[in-house]
């Protein structure tokens, strides 16, 4: 598999989805034969990327090939590789209604159909820490036990996660789409009237091991 293709592709596709601008936010992806790392490098614009930016290392963070500075997240993409074992991509994202609620630093639970086969449980917000630094990728890990599958990190933006890149877009896609939903509802002065635990259960275990097979 071209993991340094994946990764410039992703690029294009996180900006053209509206997840991010400039050269905000950063991508990785795990081989799991492997264990090598692909990453963004730092400061360049996603349509700029190409094969020799892309960063490799391996899981405790020495450069295996690359001349590009990584991503300054880098010690939060190889601590999520770290904790869970079965993720192979996490996108970086700053989306503008998940930010909503990421500069309150509120979570957001599962109360649509949606979110609860996607994302895996309760959108955790971290508390706040300097970008870059260890206590931030610290942070960002404790607030993705389990099945989780995306944080808010706090003031700052959100982080999904995929067994394949295609997921971790997926968990992207339907994280902002539930953030905005909830907006909306809340600027009614309503809120969500929720699902229960059973069957938010139920339709995770569906989504993970029955639909479409």
């Amino acid at each position: 598999m071209d993991y340094k293709s994946i990764i410039i592709n992703s690029g294009l596709e996180i900006i053209k989805r509206g997840l991010t601008v400039e050269t905000w936010g950063n991508i990785s992806v795990r081989d799991s034969e492997s264990g090598l790392v692909y990453l963004t490098p730092s400061a360049m614009k996603y349509d700029e990327i190409t094969e020799d930016d892309v960063v490799v290392m391996d899981i405790d963070g020495n450069i295996v090939e690359g001349k590009r500075k990584p991503t300054i997240e880098t010690g939060m993409h190889l601590a999520i590789y770290k904790s869970r074992p079965e993720i192979n991509a996490v996108i970086h994202t700053h989306p503008i209604y998940s930010m909503v609620y990421a500069v309150q630093g509120r979570s957001i639970s599962q109360f649509t159909d949606e979110t609860a086969q996607a994302l895996g449980g309760e959108v955790l917000c971290t508390k706040y820490a300097l970008p870059g630094t260890d206590e931030m990728a610290k942070e960002v890990a404790k607030a993705l036990p389990e099945t989780h599958r995306a944080c808010l990190i706090h003031s700052h933006g959100a982080v999904c996660l995929g067994r394949s890149m295609s997921e971790a877009f997926k968990t992207a896609t339907v994280l902002e789409a539930t953030a905005r939903v909830l907006q909306l509802v809340e600027a009614t002065g309503a809120k969500p009237a929720g699902i229960s635990q059973e069957n938010i259960d139920y339709m995770w275990d569906f989504a993970q091991n029955k639909y479409g097979r």
